[in-house]
């Protein structure tokens, strides 16, 4: 009995050292396991796929980057004393970056009103972005661009829309955006649309507005699938993540999440969940961002966000794993990964857990690559069925009364409103108020012209 719990006593502490917050190596171990997580992406491009890079650069340069270089933001203001600031040409490089989506985020205020407007104005500074640093961007559209730029010594750039609000329910906007080179699309952010429920909806007390996806929510994901466009999972409720699996016919991402079971925010992704994307062959991509990672106030480390790959991959399987910092989208990031110069620490660390570099190199690109390749192979066997656009408008009595003040609506039906349906929100007055004012002042001007 006595040699029993001295047993059971020494597997505990070797799996408390195993997954300790802080565990530490001499210099020469840590070495060895930095040189082969270095070798891992050198032969794997490694893809990210979340970084709010653009953000900064609509917050602190206005989108005025013909003249800004960025090889070093380290000493630049306001970057270099910004908790949020973890993205240069340079750290880049020292992170061995393959790949990385660049965000296009605009901010849920901006639905109903100018979401469109500023969602494009991202999209066109993350091309002018690339454009303007070509012996280290290329931008790419494809699972094959994103090798084909790795095989040049280049990170290929890929642009995701974060927020279905984007699209103002529209599915010709969401064809014109994916000509734009967008890649994928998270279908909410942290407010519903007409026709999707986002995450902080499953908080208690959160009340539903469409039960998950929408009849039009779904031809939203078919639509997707049609065009080869990532369905992006992150910041979705739970019953939108289901509705989502069940329809579509591609693998689905989480670009940026992690688990909820050793956090149980609802950003992160249940274990039921867990085991439905890897049935769908979909990509869970670890989110760094300590409130995610830890759900304490205390900061995260470098061996918190390993723990949740360690249970990704006991829930999931190692081929549903990829990487989604959330870098420059956030200002609290675990010690020990304090920028994109740091992927290398993080997959030595996986390495001293016993992972093997084919592990390895399926989180840093391959899993992900998979997915891209199996997104596009619906594509085109939809293609060859002979599938056209879904070209449906959302009925107007979908969308909220909020929504009305500036929308001419449809000119096909005139029915707007519909009392039964504010999807949640109280976003009316300001703006509505300003939209109405608007057309009140439009209207005395061309009476005074009379």
């Amino acid at each position: 009995m006595k040699l029993s719990l001295i047993v059971l006593s020494l597997l505990l502490v070797a799996e408390g050292i195993h997954s300790s917050r802080y565990r530490r190596f001499d210099p020469a171990t840590k070495e060895n396991y930095l040189k082969q997580a270095r070798g891992v992406l050198e032969r794997v491009p490694l893809i990210d796929g979340h970084n709010d890079f653009p953000w900064t650069l609509r917050n602190y340069a206005k989108n005025q980057i013909a003249a800004l270089n960025i090889t070093d933001l380290t000493k630049l203001e306001p970057w270099a004393s910004s908790p949020s600031s973890h993205t240069d040409i340079n750290r880049l490089r020292q992170g061995q970056v393959g790949a990385q989506f660049w965000v296009a985020y605009v901010d849920c205020k901006t639905q109903y009103k100018d979401a469109l407007a500023k969602t494009w104005e991202q999209i066109d500074v993350i091309h002018r972005m690339v454009e303007a640093n070509p012996s280290t961007f290329e931008f790419v559209t494809s699972a094959k661009g994103i090798l084909d730029a790795f095989s040049q010594g280049k990170i290929g750039s890929l642009v995701g829309v974060e927020g279905g609000h984007s699209i103002d329910s529209s599915l010709g906007i969401l064809r014109m955006m994916y000509d734009m080179g967008v890649r994928y699309m998270t279908l909410t952010h942290a407010c519903p649309t007409p026709w999707a429920d986002n995450s902080q909806l499953d908080n208690p007390g959160g009340m539903p507005v469409n039960d998950g996806l929408s009849s039009f929510g779904k031809l939203v994901i078919k639509e997707m699938n049609r065009l080869g466009m990532l369905i992006d999972l992150s910041h979705v409720s739970r019953k939108t993540m289901r509705d989502a699996l069940e329809t579509s016919t591609a693998p689905v991402i989480f670009s940026h999440s992690s688990a909820y079971a050793l956090c149980n925010n609802t950003r992160n992704v249940p274990d039921d969940i867990l085991k439905l994307v890897a049935q769908k062959g979909g990509v869970v991509m670890i989110n760094f961002y300590s409130d995610f990672v830890t759900c304490s106030i205390s900061p995260a480390t470098l061996q918190d966000v390993a723990n949740h790959m360690d249970h990704i991959r006991k829930v999931a399987g190692v081929d549903n794993i990829g990487i989604g910092a959330d870098y420059n989208g956030v200002s609290r990031v675990p010690e020990g990964l304090g920028d994109v110069s740091k992927y290398p620490d993080l997959f030595a660390e996986l390495i001293a857990r016993g992972w093997t570099e084919s592990d390895l190199e399926k989180v840093a690109g391959l899993n992900f690559l998979r997915v891209f390749k199996g997104t596009e192979e619906v594509r085109d066997q939809m293609a060859a069925d002979g599938v056209k656009p879904f070209d449906n408008w959302i009925p107007q009595t979908d969308l909220p009364v909020e929504s009305l003040p500036c929308s001419t609506g449809d000119y096909s039906n005139n029915t707007y409103t519909n009392p039964n349906n504010n999807a949640g929100r109280t976003e009316f007055s300001f703006l509505s108020f300003s939209c109405l004012s608007l057309v009140f002042y439009s209207s005395t001007l061309f009476l005074g012209y009379l």
